[in-house]
């Protein structure tokens, strides 16, 4: 019997969404005083998708109490399309903010919140463009993927590549670039480098062993490394072409007349798509053991995070070209990370496209202009015609 109710008159329209999205904090940090549960955001999204008719499963991220993972699956199939997105947000400074982080505010063909552009505004576009397609006979899948703690820690994405889910044919993380294709980015690595030693009377080194002298030649071997990499790997899409490696800071040592017994240097390393982080750090290793072993200094060398691998999906890829055509914009690199490299280990082709920019991202007065949101809904529904629908292959 038809009630004559359509599934897309139950679901909230995109301001509604957002406006409930924004008022759920999700804030993830490495700070326990600072980080949230992203399960109200989950359980909200869940539930306007299964009023549209999507199967839903909530999936808790091991070893993170609180924090889920959400694959909405619409249709069926072997292939198929994943709108993927972070629901988590960096900390704020509400001192600097001239509205509630926390309330969806329109000003100046804006909307103003904690998250509109990086990225919770990305999720109402999806489901508005999803509205669309609810009654109709899909050919591959729409599967919508809202993940936990990209900010921070990308565990999340990585618990997810971990189990194998989602499976599908190409995936587009909704991050904010201007409605732009980006199919390439860098790679994170931080990394903490410790040398132990021993104290000593300053007036006779044979006192001591200085952590500090063997830091300084593990700088020069730092630098060294830095320059061969550079010379040796180049990629003319990114503004900054080669890949970076950064001395971030540094402490060692307590007293000018005490040999230093311990040093440590963070430093930060961006690889180019190509260079494999493990074989990084194995090079780096490669360089300090020997001299370790020849100052009698003690090494600890070990990531301050796992690290995001850089990412590229070729010129000629189907969704490249889709969206390409879709957007007016040739696919270009950013600077920025994403959680690009966990959707493409599942097998995805893989592209970072979405309403804002990434200037507004981890900024007070955190904005999406309004003249992006149409267009948006256009640019998904467009890729779930020729992927979902039409179950396109090139």
């Amino acid at each position: 019997m038809h009630t004559g109710t359509h599934p897309g008159n139950i679901v909230p329209g995109v301001r509604e969404m957002l406006t409930r999205l924004i008022g759920l904090p999700s804030i993830s940090s490495a700070s326990k005083d600072w980080d949230h549960s992203n399960e109200a955001v989950i359980r909200t999204l869940a539930e306007w998708l299964e009023a549209l008719g999507f199967t839903i499963e909530i999936l808790e991220v091991p070893g993170l109490p609180g924090k889920y993972n959400l694959i909405a699956t619409l249709g069926s199939g072997p292939g198929g399309l994943v709108l993927a997105g972070h629901t988590d947000t960096v900390p704020f400074d509400d001192k600097r903010w001239q509205s509630d982080p926390f309330t969806l505010t329109e000003k100046d063909s804006r909307w103003y919140g904690l998250g509109t552009c990086d990225m919770k505004g990305f999720f109402p576009l999806a489901i508005e463009a999803a509205k669309a397609f609810v009654d109709q006979p899909l050919q591959q899948p729409l599967i919508i993927l809202a993940t936990a703690d990209e900010e921070t820690s990308m565990n999340g994405a990585r618990a997810l590549a971990e189990a194998g889910r989602p499976t599908a044919r190409y995936a587009v993380i909704g991050e904010p670039t201007r409605l732009q294709p980006v199919r390439m980015h860098k790679g994170i690595m931080m990394e903490r480098l410790v040398f132990e030693g021993q104290s000593g009377h300053s007036s006779d080194p044979e006192l001591g062993r200085s952590a500090l002298e063997g830091m300084h030649e593990a700088l020069t071997e730092l630098l060294d490394l830095r320059r061969q990499w550079q010379d040796q790997y180049r990629n003319p899409n990114f503004r900054v072409q080669v890949p970076t490696l950064n001395l971030g800071c540094i402490h060692g040592g307590d007293n000018p007349n005490r040999i230093c017994a311990r040093c440590e240097l963070h430093f930060d390393l961006r690889p180019l798509p190509g260079m494999d982080m493990e074989n990084l750090r194995q090079a780096i290793l490669g360089r300090l053991q020997p001299l370790a072993e020849r100052r009698q200094l003690g090494l600890n060398f070990e990531p301050l995070f796992d690290g995001v691998p850089p990412f590229e999906t070729p010129a000629d890829a189907a969704l490249v070209k889709a969206c390409e055509k879709l957007t007016g914009h040739t696919a270009h690199a950013v600077a920025f990370a994403t959680e690009a490299p966990w959707l493409q280990k599942l097998g995805m082709e893989t592209l970072v496209m979405g309403p804002g920019s990434i200037d507004q991202a981890h900024q007070p007065d955190e904005y999406l202009e309004l003249s992006q949101l149409q267009p948006t809904v256009d640019i998904l529904r467009g890729l779930i015609q020729q992927f979902c629908l039409e179950g396109s292959k090139a």
